[in-house]
Parts: C-alpha cells; structure tokens; sequence
C-alpha cells in the first residue's frame, strides 16, 4: 500500500479537526452556509489529491493548512468587525413582524410562501396568525415567538408557583463514583457514601445510574 496515502489522510483528518474547532463549540444546526463551505471545499482537497500520484503529501498540506490559516484569519475579522459579520455570515431577518408578514424580507432572502409555511409546520404552526414574531437565522432556520392567544398556559398566569428548578449531576455511571461530579459539587465520597445509605443502597456496584438535584435530591437506577 502507498504510504503517501495514508500520510495524506491521517494529515488530512488532523487538519479537519482543527478547523472544526476553529469554528467553535457548534452544533452543526448552527452552521452557517459559509461554514460548511470551508468544510465542503477541504473535502475537495482530499478527494482530489489523496489518489493522485502527481500530488505530494507536502502539497497537500501546504494546501490545507494555509486554508486553516485563511479562516482563521476570516474568523477573527468577522468576531472584531461586526460591520463585516452580515456580509460572511449573514444576519437574522424578522420575516413575520407583530403578526405581519414582511414581504419585502421574504424576497430578500428567497424564501417563497410555501417554504416558510412548511418551516411553520415543522414547528407545529398551521397559520401565520399563530405567530407575533418569526426570524429567519444566519443558519437557514426559523425562530418563533407565538401570539399571546395561541400561547401555552404557564404557570405565572395560573398564578401558581412551582418548585425552583436546578441542574442534575451524575454521581454513580454504572457502578462508578464521578469523582470529578463530586468535586463539583463540593461533595467528597464519604457524603455519597451516607446519602446512598441513607436511601437505602449500600453496594454501589448494585447501582447503574445515580444523578442527583439540590432541590429534588436522587435518581437511582439499579442494574436490577
């Protein structure tokens, strides 16, 4: 087997990953267009030069590391001018407006009826006057914000007062202390230890799944 080939991909893939995370920490739901070109045209450099004998492995580098120097340099222009960031990254557009429909976005942007209607009811809306607002993300996605009428009850109305929320932690993932969980939290093993006895669990070995909230205490799951 060629040895450039493999010298080629393993590079390749080494400098994929570091673009990624020039990007940032994205889900890829919020890449924008621009962003999955630069990922779209490195693939374009490894499928053509990975097979091809005339291309060097140090052609292929140069290649793509001084595409990862260009989009860092296009990154951090686009996070210190903010004048530049519409033009690259686009911007959010309001497409629905206090319940009016903004034509003149809608054609802005290229988006006809009946795309945004079946971005609507992928949403779970069935008809614009559901909506107040509605913005069409850099990413190609649509956020809403409902009418007051068309809006779910919530418990400020209903004048109730529900038990504050806070974030779970896992302790125990199958039969392991999370020590660095613990840590955390201000918590040591001697704590755990006491409070799994306390529920009436002595062998931690016995449970799978432990997480535990400031206000709703354990969630145990044994591997019973």
């Amino acid at each position: 087997m060629d040895t450039s080939i493999t010298v080629k991909v393993i590079s390749g893939l080494v400098i994929l990953l570091l673009i990624i995370r020039l990007l940032g920490k994205k889900e890829l739901s919020q890449f924008t267009p621009f962003d999955f070109v630069y990922l779209l045209v490195i693939g374009g450099f490894l499928e053509e030069s990975v097979y091809d004998e005339k291309v060097s492995v140090w052609e292929v580098l140069y290649t793509i590391i001084l595409w990862a120097i260009l989009i860092y340099f296009i990154e951090a222009i686009v996070r210190k001018f903010d004048k530049i960031k519409p033009i690259i990254k686009g911007e959010p557009a309001i497409i629905i407006n206090d319940g009016e429909l903004n034509i003149k976005e809608l054609k802005r942007n290229k988006l006809e009826s009946e795309q945004l209607r079946t971005m609507l009811r992928q949403q779970g809306i069935f008809s614009i006057k559901e909506l107040k607002f509605a913005i069409l993300e850099p990413n190609g996605q649509l956020s809403i914000m409902k009418n007051e009428a068309y809006s779910p009850v919530t418990a400020e109305m209903l004048h109730l007062h529900p038990a504050k929320s806070s974030l779970s932690h896992l302790l125990i993932d199958e039969g392991r202390i999370k020590e660095k969980n613990l840590k955390f939290i201000d918590k040591d093993r001697e704590w755990l230890l006491s409070q799994l006895n306390k529920e009436g669990y002595r062998d931690i070995q016995e449970i799978f799944y432990a997480e535990w909230s400031e206000e709703s205490g354990f969630t145990i799951k044994t591997n019973s």
